[in-house]
């Protein structure tokens, strides 16, 4: 894997004789990761035996095991039963299946919550969450970390040596259940992190500009998490409370890691985010740097439209989160889930293509939950590759299909994601600040407007990259880039400013979206008219915004599709001398005002460059055909013909010497894509029902083909 270099992937086992007799695969084959959350405490070892003759069948080379086996192996604070989980991994390993041991510490067994409940968390009612559920403890509490880190060591000096030990798993989607604890500890630890953040009460008494509403503190006591309140709280207090939970949690993170790190130093550590829908509480571009793996959870919301461009705008933010270098998939479903109002059943294909679509951003590994379904507990209905049915079932002959794919598309491992030529800014930061209350608008959601974007970019063949704002703040993260584009940048910091402005001003070309340069870092309006950070770069001017009710909507005028409206929210805009107009306001609160501008910059490196401003929440149609324009501009081209933009992705990921183009068809019809003499000489690894000519591509429903092209690059 010599194109790894960002990253430490599974250490695989050393290759040894199976149980059936056979040879496993040296340590240094080439290989995607596939399988699943195990589960083998739920049933009777009996059933252990035929696990491991489907997992063989099915193709399965990785399971994570004892994620929530904490109560089974401390049953009570002074006893250990570690014997089923010793001749659980002794049998995975003798069928050649590595194991991704979990620390068990995600849910506290009853004994220690009955015997310490202050370890559980509180919500900013006041109210203890109690036990029943999972996820029962309080990232900030120091009793539950005691118990939780002495059984880290315990697992980890226990398991050093086990040949299939491949990775450590770090609790499970930590802060799924308990980002937010409003608790005494929480508030002790809040605390101590503000006082970290500004050294001084001055400071933060500015900070949070506690002139208003008679805040000012005079002492560090007198801090509290934004529990209920009369009306509002603080909004600056509410953001650093945000950042402060993830930093929390983070925290915890990182002591489970170092006991690893000292007892098995050469063992890759992750720990499973979950980079999809509202999941919003961790700053995971902020986490990336502590593990050695990137892992992500990802489930598809059957009420979401547009749920296949949310899953691949998800896989796209986490293969930037990780720098680009393979990640590993450690949960999605082969069907239905459990968890939402409707869980509906995957259609056919589709089990392929949402996997094929991490694959395509990056994914090197592609692993469920889980592998047995389960006969008793909240999710039982949850699908597995291994379903209530049995292994005589679709769900089963799909995903031993599959895994028959994957080994076949083995090659693929250890390639990057290629550099899309358009990045769209990602900013937690932004995203929890502009969603605060007392705003002009509650209707606007940030998460909302950034897919709006990268939906548009798709719906122009085009490929965009979900470049998160921490990456360009550490200088590395605009290099490239011939379009960025700053969704409802809300929240930015003068850094962040300067940064955006030095690369429009050296030739690249910014757009910022309505909602964008409001505040600095503090939450503190940037003065002088919006938007305040990029007023003066953009040569744009506005003193109010005019919110606009849910449904409502604003004609548009000017260089765009006809009928084109904005939503949500406007701006008054008034612009300078140089600043062109591309699009105004019909009707509405600012009828006859620029609603759309586009201005040229003197360049200060020998190309001009470009600042765009987008003053309300486009329609589809309207978006897609700005970020055509500007693509256009820019001098980025489609490589898939116009009659399947929109319906069709091309995504690429680049080998040492060969590219890997995976085309991706999220329609339920079948599509032909035109092939161009400039994708060069173009191999079948994996067709999957596709059909490949000369000269097109055939894509059945929900259909992706993976193809190969030697480099021209190198």
């Amino acid at each position: 894997m010599s194109a790894l270099t960002a990253t430490r992937w599974v250490r695989w086992p050393e290759a040894h004789t199976l149980a059936d007799g056979t040879e496993s695969l040296p340590a240094g084959a080439a290989r995607i990761g596939y399988g699943a959350d195990y589960n083998p405490e739920q049933w009777p070892e009996e059933v252990w035996a035929d696990d491991m003759r489907l997992m063989r069948e099915a193709g399965v080379n990785i399971v994570s095991v004892g994620i929530f086996s904490w109560a089974l192996l401390q049953p009570t604070i002074d006893s250990w039963d570690f014997g089923w989980l010793d001749r659980a991994i002794d049998l995975l390993h003798a069928n050649g299946i590595a194991v991704d041991l979990a620390t068990a510490t995600a849910s506290p067994p009853p004994w220690l919550t009955e015997l310490h409940p202050e370890v559980l968390p509180v919500n900013r009612l006041g109210e203890t969450i109690w036990p029943g559920g999972r996820q029962q403890w309080r990232p900030t509490s120091p009793v539950f970390r005691r118990y939780a880190l002495a059984l880290v060591e315990k697992m980890a000096m226990r398991y050093a040596d086990h040949p299939a030990l491949s990775m450590w798993h770090i609790s499970n989607e930590l802060g799924c259940h308990n980002v937010y604890d409003y608790s005494d500890d929480a508030a002790g630890a809040f605390r101590d992190w503000l006082q970290a953040r500004y050294g001084s009460l001055v400071e933060l008494n500015r900070a949070w500009g506690t002139a208003f509403w008679s805040q000012n503190y005079t002492t560090w006591h007198q801090i509290l998490p934004p529990r209920l309140a009369a009306t509002h709280p603080n909004p600056t207090q509410q953001l650093d409370f945000a950042r402060f939970s993830s930093d929390a949690l983070k925290d915890y993170l990182i002591a489970e890691r170092e006991i690893l790190r000292q007892v098995t130093p050469e063992v890759p550590i992750t720990t499973n985010f979950m980079v999809m829908g509202e999941t919003r509480g961790m700053d995971y571009a902020d986490w990336a740097a502590e593990v050695d793996v990137v892992s992500n959870d990802h489930y598809l919301l059957v009420a979401d439209p547009q749920a296949f461009e949310e899953l691949s705008f998800s896989a796209n933010l986490t293969g930037q989160i990780a720098g680009r270098a393979p990640w590993f998939l450690m949960e999605h479903s082969t069907s239905a889930v459990n968890w939402q109002p409707v869980n509906q059943a995957k259609t056919p294909g589709q089990l392929r293509r949402d996997s094929l679509t991490h694959l395509a951003h990056g994914a090197d590994a592609i692993c469920f939950f889980q592998w047995r379904q389960s006969l008793a507990g909240a999710e039982k209905f949850h699908s597995a590759m291994l379903p209530h049915a049995g292994e005589d079932s679709t769900v089963f002959r799909n995903v031993a299909g599959f895994g028959r794919e994957l080994a076949a598309l083995a090659e693929v491992a250890g390639s990057r994601t290629q550099q899309a030529r358009i990045g769209i800014l990602f900013d937690w930061d932004s995203w929890w600040a502009s969603e605060l209350d007392s705003h002009p608008t509650e209707l606007l959601r940030y998460k909302a407007e950034a897919m709006a974007w990268y939906t548009a970019a798709l719906a122009n063949g085009l490929q965009a990259d979900i470049v998160p704002a921490r990456s360009v703040l550490a200088g590395h993260g605009l290099a490239g880039y011939d379009l960025v584009i700053a969704p409802m940048l809300y929240l930015v910091p003068q850094a962040l400013a300067d940064a955006l402005t030095d690369y429009a001003r050296t030739g690249g070309h910014l757009v910022v979206g309505v909602f964008s340069g409001i505040a600095d870092a503090d939450d503190h309006i940037h003065p002088g008219g919006y938007p305040g950070a990029f007023r003066e770069l953009l040569g744009v001017r506005a003193e109010e915004f005019g919110g606009l009710l849910a449904g409502q909507t604003v004609r548009l005028t000017g260089e765009l599709p006809a009928g084109s409206t904005g939503s949500l929210l406007t701006h008054d805009v008034t612009v300078q001398p140089d600043v062109e107009v591309l699009a105004r306001f019909d009707d509405g609160p600012f009828p006859g005002v620029p609603a759309i501008t586009s201005r040229m910059l003197p360049s200060l490196a020998g190309a001009a460059g470009r600042a765009s401003f987008v003053a309300t929440v486009l329609d589809p149609a309207a978006l897609a055909a700005l970020v055509g324009r500007f693509a256009a501009q820019a001098g980025i081209q489609s490589l898939l013909p116009e009659e399947v933009h929109g319906t069709v992705q091309l995504a690429v990921r680049q080998g040492d010497t060969q590219d890997y183009l995976f085309y991706i068809n999220h329609s339920a019809r079948a599509v032909t894509v035109a092939l161009r003499p400039a994708d060069g000489r173009l191999s079948a690894l994996d067709l999957g029902g596709s059909t490949l000519a000369a000269d097109t591509l055939t894509l059945p429903a929900t259909g992706v083909a993976v193809l190969g092209r030697a480099r021209t690059d190198l």
